[in-house]
């Protein structure tokens, strides 16, 4: 695919965070991709698998919130198989506190699915908010 085709994909996942709604990540997610979440914090790992990608992180991500996690983009960069996005979180917990992280993805998009995606993010509002990420949940998810 071309840049600008991964560019319409990965914009097209944003536009369904940002509505809640649609299965764009879903249906494009190759079932091999990995999501790394970067840094030296309880929640840094490598999600490797549809699986692991759906249920482990983004489960557990998901369980924090009484709807669908909100995420607004404002910024792609695309070359090649690589979009860069800068995006910030809209949310607020089951317990009442604002979950509104900023983030820089970098996605990998080959051949028309998502292969790889890796997050940076402010980790220390990610531990005070919802806490450690739960160590024997990324052993039962692992490959």
């Amino acid at each position: 695919m071309s840049s600008a085709a991964n560019k319409k994909l990965v914009q097209q996942v944003y536009t369904d965070s940002a509505n809640r709604s649609g299965t764009t990540f879903v249906d494009n997610l190759a079932e091999d991709a990995i999501w790394i979440v970067t840094g030296q914090y309880s929640w840094s790992h490598e999600f490797k698998g549809r699986e692991a990608i759906n249920n482990g992180l983004m489960g557990h991500f998901r369980s924090f919130f009484a709807g669908r996690p909100r995420t607004l983009a404002f910024n792609f960069i695309a070359e090649g198989d690589y979009v860069v996005v800068e995006a910030r979180g809209d949310n607020v917990t089951k317990s009442g506190e604002r979950y509104d992280n900023q983030y820089c993805m970098v996605w990998r998009i080959e051949n028309g699915k998502i292969k790889e995606i890796k997050e940076y993010c402010d980790s220390a509002l990610v531990e005070r908010v919802l806490g450690p990420f739960p160590a024997e949940q990324k052993l039962a998810v692992a490959i």
